[in-house]
């Protein structure tokens, strides 16, 4: 098997450090490629939300990840929950996990 391998790249005029060697850089190009066009802005839409639930203050009109709508009215920073009123009397607890930029607000 090993000498068939050898015979086949005398053919092509590579070695086996030669073919080694491409296929390292290929993969090196490829790591790079998926680096920059998912990894990347992932990281960086990540971020933008993270720096948005940390600049909710009481009175911000929110979107919870269920489409829910309302408005802070307390958070605690303690549990990192927030209390949203949804509608007249009608207060819910939400993890801050769970609020989510309005849609086109973060950007990559």
């Amino acid at each position: 098997m090993i000498t068939l391998l050898f015979s086949l790249l005398e053919g092509t005029g590579q070695t086996p450090a030669d073919g080694m060697t491409s296929m390292l850089v290929m993969m090196a190009i490829l790591f790079a490629i998926v680096y920059f066009f998912m990894i990347r802005p992932q990281n960086k839409r990540q971020k933008a939300i993270d720096e948005y639930r940390k600049a909710l203050h009481v009175g911000s009109d929110v979107v919870t990840v269920g489409g829910l709508h309302g408005t802070v009215k307390r958070i605690n920073e303690e549990n990192n929950t927030l209390v949203v009123n949804v509608a007249t009397g009608v207060d819910l607890v939400f993890e801050k996990s769970a609020i989510v930029p309005p849609a086109g607000e973060t950007k990559a």
